[in-house]
């Protein structure tokens, strides 16, 4: 078998014009966000996967929330945002990712950033060209107050998906990617495996991080940076 982020990006390839299909049926959630039927999709493909392919795994995902404490406990886990950057994805934008961290005994294995409608995939051990780069990504969860605090010397993006911050830091078409606000592990922690990987400053929670699976019911602010 393909490795399992190998095998879980053929599988988004192979059925992503249904997952396009479903980006207009959407709900809210408690939290006011959208949750569309193609994230729902994306969820079920990758659940069906590891039935079939790798039962030993458990799955902590953003749309299966009452599974992933005890998910956290487990040997063998696979961390899944099945659609990141949901608005966008709503909205008919083509910034929007899929998430898939692999880990064992606490320890990373593999990672991996997509960005399916442009076209574009990352995972743990690819070579890639990289830039150099003063642009600064926030996140879309800061308020108007903190932009008015935004140190100068940078240009500033919000694009509202993780993921996508994510890969242009990695890929140095940022020079940086923070949320000072926090964000859950399906969102962060395939880009800061990633960026460790590829020698970037990463700082988690006022620390330096390390690749440690991190707690599913917390929120854990970071930044991201170029050395």
């Amino acid at each position: 078998m393909n490795s399992i982020c190998t095998e879980i990006k053929e599988i988004i390839q192979e059925h992503l014009p249904k997952i396009l299909l479903l980006r207009n049926e959407k709900t809210k959630k408690e939290d006011d966000s959208y949750v569309s039927k193609g994230d729902l999709l994306c969820e079920k493909l990758v659940k069906n996967f590891i039935k079939t392919s790798c039962p030993e795994y458990a799955l902590i995902s953003e749309e299966s929330p009452e599974e992933n404490l005890k998910a956290f406990q487990a040997k063998k886990v696979i961390i899944l945002d099945p659609i990141d950057g949901t608005e966008n994805f709503v909205s008919g934008l083509k910034e929007w990712g899929v998430a898939v961290c692999v880990y064992e005994d606490g320890k990373h294995q593999e990672s991996m950033l997509a960005l399916p409608e442009l076209g574009t995939y990352i995972k743990t051990g690819e070579k890639f060209p990289k830039y150099q780069s003063r642009i600064a990504g926030i996140s879309s969860s800061l308020t108007k107050e903190d932009i008015l605090n935004l140190k100068e010397g940078f240009e500033y993006r919000i694009i509202g998906c993780c993921v996508y911050n994510m890969y242009n830091v990695i890929t140095g078409s940022f020079y940086s990617f923070e949320n000072p606000k926090g964000a859950k592990v399906w969102d962060i922690l395939p880009g800061l495996n990633l960026a460790l990987e590829n020698k970037l400053k990463v700082i988690v929670n006022n620390q330096p991080y390390d690749g440690a699976l991190l707690r599913p019911d917390k929120k854990h602010i970071f930044r991201i940076e170029q050395n």
